[in-house]
């Protein structure tokens, strides 16, 4: 019996493949968030976890997975669409955030945002 990265690399890209590379992005960004002290850096976690839940969101809507495989499934399309757009709009709240805080501070690191006061 193949180990289970020796069939991976053998076979024909599927469903799996899409998955792994989903599941690599979002730890990558997870990691990403978690060591990064600029918000930048954390910003770029963000999207990384975005974009891995989008790649897993479109591999789970895959017509090789449905019971029925004449139908068309756009249940991860529209999923991923609207992660896209919650993406988008956080990344321009999130930079306008930054930009003020930037010019509040004259840096970016997040261990400074304790003096802030609402």
């Amino acid at each position: 019996m193949q180990p289970l990265l020796a069939n991976l690399l053998t076979e024909p890209v599927g469903v799996s493949h899409y998955l792994i590379v989903g599941a690599v992005l979002f730890v990558c960004g997870v990691l990403c968030m978690a060591t990064k002290r600029n918000a930048l850096g954390i910003l770029m976690g963000i999207e990384l976890v975005l974009n891995g839940s989008n790649l897993n969101f479109i591999a789970f809507g895959s017509p090789y997975l449905r019971n029925d495989p004449g139908t068309i499934g756009l249940d991860g399309q529209l999923m991923s669409l609207f992660v896209i757009v919650l993406a988008a709009a956080e990344a321009a709240v999130a930079l306008a955030i930054a930009l003020n805080f930037y010019n509040s501070f004259s840096s970016i690191d997040v261990d400074r945002a304790d003096q802030l006061q609402g």
